[in-house]
């Protein structure tokens, strides 16, 4: 069981850079980007093959984040100059990296990683020492090392969005007309925001296909709704009143979903079912906060009327 929650920990963790990049559109630009779905494969694609290729495995991640950033400025552009509804910018940028993907993997929908040195099996190779409490292990060091790197990418989130230009950035998705008449240009901020969101979404991709050992064309297939599933879930479980919670509600978002799924694998339910499990959180954890404040209100109504 310890080594299920384990996985999912790792995993939770890994995606939680996913989920922090879907934040940054969907929360704070307040923009439906479907890129996601294909520069978290584009991340994947592309450290797989540079690192099967002889690089770096650091190096193949930070070319990784580059691709990523040019798909997110690729959305920005078709949506802020192109004028095309934001919506269908992402799904035909999405649809375009479906056959660059499959160019940087030379033809092939997978690229294993098995027999390759990747940041997975240089982490595992430190030994750095797991949490561990009556003889069992309760959070691996790989897990640990996981944690603090996107502790460190969440703190630099944070201080970037109380920046000048991410209190643009952040206006431009409460408001874009009134910053638009302070002299902002929303253009360049909805631009800059796509960039950094689907520059995390490609680290995300390359370190999950480090992790699984593979780059699968597909991998990319739903990561918009496992992205929103853990900003959701998070933000029900942790709330999301200031930036600094709203990002660590993302990451234990993230983490939770991850646990939710590996315990319902563990209780009997197929991987095929994977997509109506995530579909049911999230359903979930859109409904409960209004049926909850519901009966808080009826429970008060009742309080007061029987004084």
């Amino acid at each position: 069981m310890s080594v299920a929650i384990n996985g999912a920990l790792e995993q939770g963790l890994l995606f939680a850079l996913l989920a922090l990049g879907v934040y940054l559109t969907f929360r704070i630009l307040n923009f439906p980007d479907l890129t996601v779905d294909g520069s978290f494969a584009l991340g994947g694609a592309i450290a797989a093959k540079m690192i099967i290729d002889g690089y770096s495995p650091f190096l193949a991640t930070l070319i990784a984040l580059i691709g990523g950033a040019l798909a997110g400025i690729v959305t920005g552009l078709l949506t802020t100059k192109g004028k095309i509804n934001g919506l269908l910018a992402g799904i035909l940028t999405m649809i375009g990296l479906y056959s660059i993907n499959l160019r940087i993997m030379e033809g092939r929908a997978n690229l294993p990683l098995l027999r390759e040195e990747t940041i997975y099996t240089m982490l595992k190779d430190l030994n750095f020492p797991d949490l561990t409490i009556g003889g069992t292990t309760w959070i691996t060091g790989v897990a640990i090392l996981f944690l603090l790197f996107v502790v460190i990418i969440k703190l630099i989130i944070d201080w970037f969005l109380r920046t000048d230009l991410g209190l643009d950035l952040r206006a431009t998705g409460d408001n874009s007309t009134m910053i638009r008449s302070f002299g902002a240009n929303t253009d360049t901020t909805t631009i800059i925001g796509l960039a950094l969101s689907n520059a995390l979404v490609a680290v995300a991709g390359a370190m999950i296909a480090q992790y699984q050992g593979f780059a699968d064309v597909g991998m990319g297939t739903g990561m918009i709704v496992i992205g929103l599933a853990s900003v959701i879930v998070g933000e029900v479980l942790f709330g999301h009143m200031t930036i600094f919670r709203a990002t660590i509600a993302v990451i234990g978002g993230s983490v939770v979903y991850r646990l939710v799924i590996a315990l319902a694998l563990r209780a009997g339910l197929q991987p095929s079912d994977m997509k109506l499990i995530t579909a049911l959180i999230v359903i979930i954890a859109l409904v409960f906060p209004a049926v909850f404040k519901n009966v808080l209100k009826k429970t008060a109504k009742t309080a007061k009327e029987g004084k």
